[in-house]
């Protein structure tokens, strides 16, 4: 064995260590090194929860989910509005009772120029009447889904085509909006 190679840290075992392990869960940086088959023991018998109670089980878990790092609450008028379920949700995104009939009427009659916001919306967005607010909430899921960079492998392309979708989108739910409080 030549002085590069690191041995085993079990007892008595003169192998190549490849196979590093945390000494303990306080220690987690620090590591003994193992041959395959002392790494395969000791992971066998590591268990990271060892010696904790249910409570703080529970709290290692917790931290764990946001990855250690700190939350913070809603804060401001717009986050107590949603939490109360008092926000103007006007295309029923959060809702999960069904429409009514009279929201399932068309609201727009787009021409075939698009002199108007939201004609030039409904052409990017590709919807022909009847429009309803359930049929542009789904063609613009179906849209972002298709035209998302991560879905795409980060293509510039699909990148801005997205947003013209997310401006055709914005367009839309304002009109709508104003739509309802009429």
């Amino acid at each position: 064995m030549s002085a590069a190679l690191r041995p085993c840290d079990h007892p008595g075992c003169a192998a190549e260590a490849e196979f590093r392990a945390p000494r303990s869960r306080s220690d987690l940086r620090s590591y003994l090194w193992f041959c395959l088959e002392h790494i395969r023991q000791y992971n066998r018998a590591w268990n990271y929860f060892e010696g904790m109670n249910d409570g703080e089980i529970e709290n290692q878990v917790r931290r764990d989910t946001v990855w250690e790092r700190p939350t913070w609450p809603f804060a401001g008028r717009q986050a107590r509005a949603f939490a109360e379920g008092r926000f103007s949700d006007p295309l029923g995104a959060f809702s999960d009772e069904p429409r009514r009939e009279e929201e399932e009427k068309p609201r727009f009659r787009p021409s075939l120029n698009g002199k108007t916001p939201e004609e030039r919306a409904l052409a990017v967005l590709e919807i022909e009447p009847p429009i309803t607010v359930d049929r542009i909430k789904a063609r613009y899921k179906e849209l972002v889904k298709r035209h998302h960079p991560d879905a795409n492998g980060g293509d510039k392309h699909a990148e801005e085509r997205l947003k013209k979708i997310n401006e055709a989108y914005a367009t839309l739910k304002n009109c709508a909006l104003l739509g309802a409080a009429r």
